[in-house]
């Protein structure tokens, strides 16, 4: 590489991004745009990380579940700019809550006055503390706060059990209380904006699923001359020695070298760390200090919708997941002849036991669930089904994770890198992905190492 490497970047700088998900294409296409040589490394043989979609017994629906929220203006940005926003629709939807056996509406005043879990100050301290959360700008403050913490002052320790405490423990198993404040408020105050009214939660979708936004990226990139390889695995992120330290040289794909100016990875970065052995030891063992927790998602297509409610958080004997997202309660998907689609999703530490088991174990367990939750529901009322599973789904924001996060900017001088993680305090999404995206851009093309 040429001594270019540590200058900032000049027209037609070639620049290789690993990971073609919206961060990755976001990235990829403000570098386009600003006139640079873009290749696009996507080892899955589609675009969109934790947001392709796919065939499912003919519906096109996405592996995870995704929606959109009011304060997501970096999406609204991006659909604008690439010609979509038509596709944004908005829906009224509901929140219920699987309690102790039963099933009872959620997220609006009067179903928390006629909640059983908890009693009327209770009640009132957790109102408040929700109308708090949304006011909140600066959460610097609760970093270094655990949310357990947090919550358990704001609310008492009997709402905590009966409101959250499941739903940390099977999310995040043995790492519930590693939570930081910041993060558990930014996802409050994210879905408590989202809001028609006091009584009325609306949430949003893009018509056709997120690759119409993704796929319009994809083009744009390959308009402007960038290239997107799938299939391609990246082996090695090779790493040199340039005139002031380790340099980027390029990356490894199929056995062969192919060298770039910069290299932005964005990719989970604990996968970064196992193809990039020449990172510094420091910059690694910072890397290494992230937990992150897996999840197995169960989609199911049904013949008749399960409940009326988009989201369904559930504390209750023998149901070991959180909650329920009934996507269909917030897309109808009207030209697919409306199909009911719902997601379980299983997420846990990549060390737990119960991660290793097979697909259809989940599947078995899920369809038990709803029986468990709906008596009249049975087998014969599911049309398909399948399981999805991704290593790296939800980092472990713990407290002071402010400090814990790793620089975007590698002290590899040409090597920048971001995950999901770099959302924080937000939580993931695809706004903060294409957020997080563009600043690696800028970042790209301002590093003079």
């Amino acid at each position: 590489m040429t001594e270019s490497t540590y200058m900032p970047l000049q027209p037609n700088a070639h620049i290789a991004v690993i990971g073609a998900g919206p961060m990755g294409l976001a990235t990829a296409y403000e570098l386009a745009k600003a006139g640079h040589k873009v290749k696009l490394f996507e080892r899955d043989d589609r675009i969109g990380g934790m947001s392709a979609a796919f065939d499912f017994a003919g519906t096109r629906i996405e592996r995870y579940y995704h929606f959109i929220c009011k304060p997501d203006a970096p999406m609204f940005a991006y659909l604008d700019e690439f010609g979509v926003a038509d596709k944004l629709r908005w829906a009224t939807t509901k929140m219920g809550f699987y309690y102790q056996g039963q099933l009872h509406d959620w997220g609006h005043p009067f179903a928390l006055l006629k909640f059983p879990g908890i009693g009327i100050l209770d009640k009132a301290r957790y109102a408040l503390h929700v109308m708090r959360a949304k006011g909140i700008s600066d959460w610097r403050a609760l970093d270094k706060i655990s949310s357990t913490q947090w919550l358990k002052d704001a609310i008492g320790e009997r709402a905590y059990q009966a409101l959250w405490h499941t739903l940390f423990y099977y999310k995040f198993y043995e790492l519930q209380d590693q939570l930081s404040a910041a993060w558990l408020g930014t996802r409050i105050k994210r879905v408590a904006l989202s809001r028609k009214s006091l009584f009325q939660e609306e949430m949003g979708y893009l018509e056709g699923g997120s690759e119409v936004l993704l796929d319009a990226m994809a083009k744009r990139i390959e308009a402007l001359g960038g290239s997107i390889a799938l299939n391609s695995t990246v082996q090695e992120v090779v790493i040199g020695q340039g005139p002031a330290g380790a340099a980027i040289e390029g990356v490894r794909v199929d056995g062969n070298v192919e060298r770039f100016d910069r290299v932005i990875s964005t990719i989970p970065l604990p996968y970064l760390t196992r193809i990039a052995p020449g990172l510094p030891a420091d910059e690694r063992a910072k890397i290494a200090a992230i937990r992150n927790v897996g999840v197995v998602c169960v989609l199911l297509k049904l013949k008749r919708p399960f409940t009326h409610n988009f989201w369904l958080n559930i504390n209750s004997p023998g149901i070991e997941i959180p909650g329920l997202i009934e996507y269909s309660n917030l897309n109808p998907m009207h030209e697919q002849g409306d199909p009911h689609i719902l997601y379980a999703p299983y997420y846990m530490p990549q060390t737990h036991p119960k991660y290793a088991r097979d697909g259809q174990v989940f599947i078995d367990e899920t369809i038990a669930y709803l029986k468990q939750i709906r008596p009249d529901f049975s087998a014969d009322d599911v049309i398909a089904t399948t399981a999805s599973r991704y290593e790296f789904a939800q980092t472990v924001c713990a407290p002071g994770f402010f400090d814990a996060l790793p620089a975007m900017q590698s002290k590899v001088a040409g090597l920048l890198l971001a995950d999901t993680s770099h959302c924080y305090p937000e939580d993931r999404s695809i706004s903060e992905s294409v957020r997080i995206g563009a600043q690696l851009a800028k970042l790209a093309q301002t590093d003079c190492r």
